[in-house]
């Protein structure tokens, strides 16, 4: 039997844990704990950046390398993971830590932006809650009907996402009504061409959180979303990527957002007016979605810019986005 020897909260083998021992595991997983949910992590520990498993009290993170899974990205693991990888970690992620290489307390890692750097724009949707619509209508003095026959689309550039506890960059010196907008993020898990409703389900991954932070007045002077959407650091992201297979389809999340510590959002993404599967068989029909694509779902009533007075973050302000089942991010906005 192997020995472990504890080394501060991150449990390390006496001599490198045979693999064969996670196909035991395996073939033994009935005795194992364990619902289907999945959290898959990227972080830091002991000054190592990894890709982990969350453990089902949510109390441990277990590194994938632990199970001869070589990942060195969450983009390598949206791209390569396969069911016989994601039914391993269902199931190990309900072990007790003690017997397994890495493991370390979830109070001892830093948590980072589960994708760091996306390999393209991040795809956007815009007044994609009815209440959202009136009042970023009522914001700009415009007419609104209350009829959304189309969705809008738009793209977010984001060279380095935030993490979950990084820093809103305020870019004071340009920006005079910053923003913040609690979204469902989507990631496409399997390459989409002319995807059917019916069959998107088969094309997504998982869910994460996305602030689609904003300047208003770069985005009103120009006329468009794009400038004001991509500034450095308007995108925090994360905890996690929660596998699609861990809830329901289509899912019924709770969202909300806070600023220090006042609800400012409050809804559910069943209050979407383009679904999921609406939104990515659209884009389909048109353009390949590759691996790998990040898809921000738009966001509920509540912004800065709904409120009169607008309420605006300023420099201190601390920003929390909260889905229910995924988890939340806080982020400070900075000077």
């Amino acid at each position: 039997m192997l020995k472990y020897k504890k080394l501060g909260k991150i449990f390390r083998p006496s001599s490198d844990a045979p693999r064969t021992r996670f196909r035991r595991i395996w073939e033994n997983r009935g005795s194992c704990k364990g619902g289907s949910t999945l959290k898959l992590l990227t972080y830091e520990v002991d000054r190592r950046k990894d890709i982990g498993v969350m453990s089902k009290d949510e109390m441990w993170v277990y590194p994938l390398r632990a199970f001869g899974m070589e990942y060195t990205s969450m983009m390598e693991v949206v791209k390569g993971f396969s069911q016989s990888e994601k039914d391993l970690l269902e199931h190990v992620s309900g072990l007790e830590p003690y017997g397994i290489t890495g493991a370390a307390m979830r109070s001892e890692v830093r948590i980072l932006a589960p994708i760091e750097a996306p390999e393209q724009d991040i795809i956007c949707l815009g007044l994609n809650y009815m209440e959202h619509a009136e009042e970023s209508a009522r914001f700009k003095k415009e007419a609104f009907d209350g009829v959304r026959k189309e969705a809008v689309y738009f793209s977010k550039r984001v060279n380095r996402t935030v993490d979950p506890d990084g820093e809103i960059s305020s870019h004071s010196d340009i920006v005079d009504s910053l923003d913040y907008e609690a979204e469902l993020g989507v990631i496409i898990g399997k390459e989409a061409y002319r995807v059917p409703k019916e069959q998107v389900r088969d094309h997504i991954f998982g869910y994460t959180i996305i602030n689609d932070v904003s300047a208003r007045n770069v985005q009103n002077a120009h006329k468009q979303w794009y400038f004001g959407k991509s500034l450095d650091g308007f995108t925090p992201m994360g905890p996690c990527i929660l596998t699609a297979d861990s809830v329901e389809y289509p899912p019924k999340f709770p969202i909300r957002s806070l600023v220090n510590g006042e609800v400012r959002q409050e809804s559910n993404t069943e209050r979407m007016i383009f679904d999921i599967d609406h939104i990515v068989s659209e884009l389909s029909m048109g353009m390949t979605l590759k691996a790998g694509t990040i898809i921000s779902t738009g966001t509920p009533s509540g912004v800065g810019m709904g409120f009169t007075p607008p309420k605006f973050l300023k420099a201190g302000d601390v920003v929390e986005c909260v889905i229910e089942g995924i988890g939340s991010i806080k982020n400070t906005v900075s000077e």
